[in-house]
């Protein structure tokens, strides 16, 4: 059976996509994607960081809540 998640889950999954991203930019290259989009705006900065954040404590539970549905 596959998972099929909710919009908050798809949402989820594209900030901890670009979390991922801007992570490994900034390991391979030290070049932060998010400052460079976001630098002007230091509390976008930080919201973004936070979703991400927060994106990647849901991704678990996927299938799991009531809005998601499983496929056969």
């Amino acid at each position: 059976m596959k998972c099929k998640p909710c919009m908050l889950h798809k949402i989820a999954f594209l900030l901890v996509f670009v979390g991922a991203i801007n992570w490994g930019l900034v390991g391979a290259f030290e070049f932060n994607l998010v400052d460079y989009l976001l630098g002007a705006w230091p509390i976008v900065m930080r919201v973004v960081y936070v979703l991400v954040g927060v994106s990647g404590l849901l991704m678990p539970f996927c299938g799991k809540c009531s809005a998601c549905k499983m496929e056969k």
